[in-house]
């Protein structure tokens, strides 16, 4: 069993930057692919990013694409999002997932089962 605790969330104004982490327990972390997602308000969860073993492979939702990036450290157990030049539409509760699917194959929701209690990133304009 995979527990997995997210943290770096906050309120922060439009342009600004925040990275959010999620640290895993289990010595099995390398074996995951890990991906981020989040749920606006009265709106579906969403994917936004996912990383695959060895970090060599990325995938990012197109309205993320060149402002966020996401970066894991097998070694701590942790995996980032770094989020710059932020906007309004990203306000949401963000979420890190684990899949014990390899990259090509973790490209929805339903494959990752393991998920941590979110963290609230609100943006202001």
């Amino acid at each position: 069993q995979v527990q997995l605790v997210e943290s770096g969330g906050g309120l922060v104004r439009a342009g600004d930057s925040l990275r959010l982490s999620c640290a895993a327990s289990g010595p099995i972390f390398s074996y995951y692919t890990m991906g981020w997602f989040r749920q606006a308000p009265e709106k579906e969860r969403e994917f936004v990013a996912r990383i695959g073993l060895g970090s060599s492979l990325t995938s990012y939702i197109d309205s993320v694409e060149g402002r966020f990036t996401i970066s894991r450290d097998d070694a701590k157990n942790t995996v980032y999002l770094q989020m710059n030049s932020l906007k309004p539409d990203d306000t949401a509760v963000y979420y890190c997932a684990a899949s014990a699917l390899d990259f090509p194959r973790a490209d929805s929701a339903r494959h990752y089962p393991f998920w941590g209690q979110g963290t609230q990133v609100t943006v202001s304009s």
